[in-house]
């Protein structure tokens, strides 16, 4: 990816349609940290704080492992909604 490509994902919500894909009145984001989706904001809003604390794994053609992959992120400490990239799996 270069770095128009990470310039156009800036500020785009994660899973949201290419029509609308901003960031939405009403709903809480964390911003996605280095990786494949960096720059990308995650719809977080209803999570529990147990949810939140355990990471996701998110589908992305993306990264390492193509079609079929996924890249895992965790929150960062210290309780800013950003979540950062941990690594590629399949």
């Amino acid at each position: 990816m270069d770095s128009d490509d990470e310039q156009l994902l800036r500020g785009r919500v994660y899973g949201q349609d290419h029509e609308r894909p901003g960031p939405r009145p009403g709903q809480s984001y964390a911003e996605l940290v280095g990786g494949p989706l960096d720059g990308l904001l995650l719809d977080i809003t209803g999570w529990t704080r147990e949810e939140a604390d355990a990471g996701i794994a998110l589908p992305t053609e993306l990264g390492q492992f193509g079609a079929g992959g996924r890249s895992t992120y965790r929150p960062r400490p210290g309780g800013e909604p950003r979540f950062e990239w941990t690594g590629d799996i399949r």
